[in-house]
């Protein structure tokens, strides 16, 4: 499917554009919402990330997805089990470090030569340092949380729009709720997450000439491998997990794959929404919390 996509772009304008309806036609007749598109998914070996991966070549886009070479075996592991499916999209794994400029160029550039063109970016790629106080934060802890968390991105926007631009395709930057709210011990990553979504405003006035959107979300409590590793590390992780879950309105957290339906809703649907934050976090910023003073480190939290 990608090597026709690539032909596809290729052809004269006029006999391209009659294919291209075809093509159109032929994947919303297989009730595909993202048939032939080209995405770059930083961090989708794990959790949300690997998340968006599923759900959007299984709506039949070519997804380069990426990781830092430590998920090398997991990603190649599931570029194998989504081949093996038969899915109507493709996936294919590169080896990624978000710190290194050089890497994330090389992503963009492996995307291209792959399929000739780029359609969406999800930014995804972060990471939870453990909770601290402010006092504790070293500076070297505090740059390294901005540069994975907000340097990466900017660098795979950099490197992804020349290409965006041709197609006035999309970026989403996966930010988080707290990054709106604030939460106890946890400085470096609000600070990121904040930045995120600032800088998703930011590119979307930039780029709205060129006609491409960007557009955020912001999680609550999703259930991932992250939050897991996280609850394990308390003293009490079926309290924690439980008061994770009570902060939602719903009474539950939420899944991967709702914040992945989330994106592709981003990408292939809301065609008039640009600089949007979109808040899936099942209402957990609503009403008004209970508050503590208390300087317990048991109260600690993800």
């Amino acid at each position: 499917m990608g090597l026709k996509t690539r032909m596809l772009r290729l052809l004269p304008p006029k006999l391209g554009w009659q294919l291209g309806e075809a093509a159109i036609t032929a994947g919303m007749a297989e009730g595909l919402r993202y048939a032939g598109k080209v995405v770059c998914v930083t961090g989708g070996s794990r959790g949300i990330g690997e998340a968006i991966v599923r759900v959007f070549v299984h709506e039949g886009a070519n997804i380069v997805f990426c990781a830092p070479d430590y998920e090398r075996e997991r990603g190649e592991a599931l570029q194998r089990e989504l081949e093996a499916s038969g899915c109507p999209g493709e996936a294919r794994f590169v080896v990624c470090d978000v710190l290194s400029e050089t890497d994330i160029e090389n992503l963009v550039s492996v995307t291209i030569n792959l399929y000739g063109c780029l359609d969406c970016l999800v930014n995804n790629a972060a990471v939870f340092p453990p909770f601290q106080k402010t006092d504790d934060v070293t500076a070297a802890s505090f740059r390294y949380v901005l540069d994975v968390n907000a340097v990466g991105y900017f660098l795979a926007a950099k490197y992804a729009l020349p290409h965006l631009r041709k197609t006035k395709g999309n970026i989403i930057n996966i930010s988080s709720l707290i990054g709106r709210i604030g939460y106890r011990d946890a400085l470096a990553y609000i600070t990121s997450k904040g930045g995120i979504t600032a800088m998703t405003k930011a590119m979307a006035l930039d780029e709205s000439k060129c006609g491409v959107r960007v557009n955020c979300i912001s999680p609550g409590n999703i259930w991932t491998p992250l939050w897991q590793r996280l609850a394990s590390e308390t003293a009490d992780p079926e309290a924690l997990i439980q008061e994770g879950m009570n902060e939602s309105l719903l009474g539950r957290m939420g899944t991967a794959k709702e914040i992945a339906l989330a994106a592709l809703f981003l990408a292939c649907d809301a065609t008039y929404c640009t600089g949007a934050d979109l808040v899936a976090s099942g209402g957990a910023e609503l009403g008004m919390a209970p508050k503590s003073h208390q300087d317990a480190a048991e109260d600690v939290k993800g």
